[in-house]
């Protein structure tokens, strides 16, 4: 690592720099008024509520301004991803000073009155929040929460071979579970194909109050955990400002020029083998440069650091002063000139145009979002003679369209597909017809689809790291989706959360353009795992998505393969929301043509007439379905009606976009009033096959005027049984459907009686069925939805014993 890197002028000019960048994140967090302290301070002058995280900010103002230098040195296409949680103002500060903030918001102004509101806005009503946010320009990672940096990263360098993500990471940080997994992100980094990703592991000690792991392990320790997961540390430690400008300058040279050999070396050369990657740890005291000490304790150095070091309210008149003092230490007068600009000497240091990090083009992604090339769906449709005539695997399906989706735009490489090893478990396998999976590491004989460059990402078990990888991708201007089994796909919630706020803010605001939407595949759920049991069992993701804004999500549950190809080539076309799409693997019968099938994902929902008998009179009873499996046997509950009741007037809506049960009022998918009750009436009874929890549903439905509503759907029963006794287990079956119809329809008479009991008899033949021969009745497993031709007595026969 190369020593006296910096001129002494250099040296001079960038530590004027940080000062600036300190003074102006001092004066965020505490300053209303005057702003360069041309009058003696005043309390009046202090933010009355005194808001903000000062232990992290002035390292990053430190790493920023470096990271400036080896932009213009080296002309880096790089941008700053700041992991730590609450380092705002040094973020917003440096993007403020490089002139980035006064262009996307003219009125924030580059002289004293715009240093002004530049202080006034942080962490103040109607204004900023305290941490990097959507409103920061050039960032792409939510301070809010923390865990993400370094998998963002990777996803945004992923087809991005010049890009350089600078991610500073956290000590607090780097204890998350999907921060301590990221590292071993760079065993799918393609050096050839993909950019760099540039680690800066900040250790500064502390977190909110307790010590931080990795600060305190003995040096050699942390030295063979980044050797162990494959990274090559430079290491920069001190307290003396001279003496540190030239350690990091020294090893961010070091770095950058590393990064080079490495990627000249595979492009060149068609060298993939895995490179061991630098990372940059600096180790500097929290709270540098701030008070070292107030009211006999120690401030700099210590936790006390971590959020207001120094509290300046009615309470503390005296420690109006020492904020004085504080922020005169940084000399003001020498940073900016008379009207309040950063002096152009040091304005200079900081890159221009898009080399700027605050502007760096791929922080706002959308700006650089090309429209998929996308391959006709119907062209893999199933043919379906008659509804129910044939089987099919409806993720196998869609894994042909997936693979069609993969080759259209495999020369523009912005399209990937992500999951924790379960791409072929979800039987998306057709994919590895096209492409192979991304993989940096050793191969072995018998490993199948690897490669050093792929667009399947699915060799980590980790749906955090594919999470975040896609959230990054996407973020940064690409198309994707994530598949998961659906009960494990909740270990993301916490992420989905995050990225559907941001979703949320950056859509109100103009000069963000909106990005690709984040497209979930569930597969493997809730009714299909007769192997796994009661552990693999959660349709929970559903009911944390629909917590959040109307404008931002989207749920569909198609219940076949026809209708999963026109709701996934819609996803993928879709834009700024978060696509749910729910769909089974196994083998289950499918009921609409492929045109019948687009029809009724763009409608969302509709009356399935060739299903129900009431098109010339009121129904008796709606059967409403959503879900492959409750489409199954809610079909199949009305089948046995139809033959034993043939009287009673049955209507079938089924129901692809969950949405589309709440009101217009409430989401754009939402129907009205008029059009809800015009399905489902306002006054008969609605038995419901929900493939999720029924309170879901009852949530959506609860300001319509038809409360007869009766949901059945999962009900936390389970275990290793049979597909069709899960259903049982849940009373989702449709021997308990057709149960519920006879109990709260009235005037059935004997006719009701006797079917209950055939019903009822049919449940005791399942149970010892299945507990003698391990497998369902063959009247289940071989069922086929009736011919309209037959006749009432056949139909009847064949509805129970098919």
């Amino acid at each position: 690592m190369k020593i006296n890197t910096l001129t002494p002028e250099l040296l001079r000019k960038m530590h004027a720099y940080w000062r600036a960048a300190n003074y102006v994140s001092v004066g965020q967090i505490y300053l209303y008024d005057n702003p360069l302290l041309r009058e003696p301070l005043k309390l009046a002058h202090v933010k009355p509520l005194v808001v903000g995280h000062w232990g992290t900010t002035p390292g990053q103002n430190f790493i920023y301004v470096h990271l400036n230098r080896v932009i213009k040195k080296y002309d880096l296409d790089m941008f700053y991803i700041a992991g730590p949680g609450h380092g705002g103002p040094a973020i917003v500060g440096n993007v403020y000073l490089e002139g980035t903030w006064s262009e996307v918001y003219p009125d924030v102004t580059q002289d004293e009155a715009g240093l002004k509101k530049l202080f006034k806005q942080f962490s103040f009503p109607g204004g900023i929040s305290s941490h990097v946010a959507p409103t920061t320009p050039g960032s792409i990672h939510e301070g809010g929460e923390l865990g993400y940096s370094l998998s963002h990263a990777f996803g945004a360098v992923f087809d991005n071979p010049d890009l350089i993500v600078a991610c500073v990471i956290g000590d607090g940080e780097a204890e998350t579970g999907p921060l301590a997994t990221a590292w071993q992100s760079n065993k799918l980094l393609n050096p050839g194909t993909d950019g760099a990703v540039l680690p800066i592991l900040h250790l500064n000690g502390y977190k909110i109050s307790n010590p931080t792991i990795l600060a305190r392990i003995e040096p050699e320790e942390l030295d063979g955990f980044l050797r162990g997961c494959g990274w090559t540390p430079y290491f920069v430690e001190g307290d003396e400002p001279e003496m540190m400008h030239e350690l990091i300058a020294g090893a961010l040279d070091a770095a950058v020029e590393e990064i080079r050999r490495i990627q000249e070396n595979s492009r060149s050369n068609n060298d993939y083998a895995r490179p061991r990657w630098p990372v940059i740890v600096l180790r500097s005291p929290k709270g540098w440069t701030g008070p070292k000490a107030v009211d006999g304790l120690q401030i700099e150095g210590t936790f006390r650091s971590h959020q207001v070091p120094l509290l300046v309210d009615p309470a503390h008149p005296d420690h109006v002063g020492l904020l004085e003092s504080w922020m005169k230490s940084y000399k003001a007068e020498e940073l900016f000139d008379e009207n309040g600009r950063l002096m152009a000497e040091l304005a200079e240091l900081a890159p221009v145009g898009e080399r700027r990090m605050g502007a760096n083009p791929h922080t706002n992604g959308g700006a650089l979002l090309r429209d998929l090339r996308m391959p006709d769906f119907r062209v893999h449709g199933v043919h379906v003679p008659s509804p129910g005539a044939v089987d099919a695997q409806d993720t196998l399906v869609l894994g042909q369209f997936l693979r069609d989706v993969v080759k259209f735009n495999q020369a523009k490489r912005n399209f990937r597909i992500f999951g924790p090893d379960e791409t072929l478990s979800n039987l998306l396998g057709a994919v590895f017809e096209t492409t192979a999976r991304q993989w940096e590491a050793r191969e072995l004989e018998n490993d199948e689809f690897l490669a050093a460059a792929g667009r399947v990402v699915d060799s980590m078990l980790s749906e955090h790291q594919c999470e975040g990888w896609l959230e990054g991708y996407l973020l940064t201007g690409r198309h994707g989706v994530f598949n998961s089994y659906e009960a494990f796909i909740r270990i993301v919630d916490s992420m989905f959360s995050q990225h559907a706020k941001w979703l949320k803010v950056t859509s109100e605001l103009p000069w963000r353009r909106k990005i690709a939407s984040l497209n979930y595949l569930l597969a493997s759920h809730v009714w299909q795992q007769d192997h796994n049991g009661f552990t693999h069992q959660d349709p929970g993701f559903l009911d944390h998505v629909i917590n959040k804004k109307a404008d931002v999500v989207r749920i569909y549950l198609p219940p076949d393969a026809n209708c999963l190809l026109s709701v996934f080539d819609h996803c993928l076309r879709s834009r700024h929301y978060v696509n749910v799409v729910v769909a089974g693997k196994h083998a289950l019968p499918q009921w609409l043509t492929m045109d019948a099938a687009a029809v009724h994902c763009t409608e969302g929902i509709g009356i399935w007439q060739w299903a129900g008998n009431d098109q010339a009179s009121e129904p008796d009873v709606v059967m409403a379905c959503c879900g492959d499996t409750p489409t199954l046997e809610i079909l199949a509950a009305v089948s046995i009606l139809r033959a034993h009741l043939p009287d009673l007037k049955i209507r079938v809506v089924n129901i692809v976009d969950l949405m589309k049960l709440q009101p217009s009022t409430e989401h754009p998918h939402g129907l009205s009033d008029t059009d809800y009750d015009a399905l489902f009436t306002t006054d008969k009874h609605i038995i419901f096959g929900f493939h999720g929890y029924p309170w879901l549903v009852h949530r959506l439905t609860y300001r319509r005027t038809n409360r007869n509503l009766h949901v059945r759907g999962y009900k936390e029963e389970g275990t290793i049984t049979t597909a069709f006794d899960m259903r049982v287990q849940n009373e989702l079956d449709r021997f308990h459907l057709v149960q519920d119809v006879v109990d709260r329809v009235p005037n059935l008479g004997a006719k009701g009686s006797y079917l209950k009991q055939m019903v009822q008899d049919k449940l005791i033949e399942h149970k010892l069925y299945i507990n003698r021969h391990g497998r369902d009745l063959p009247e289940i497993c071989n069922w086929k939805w009736p011919v309209k031709t037959r006749s009432a007595g056949k139909v009847a026969s064949e509805a129970l014993s098919a």
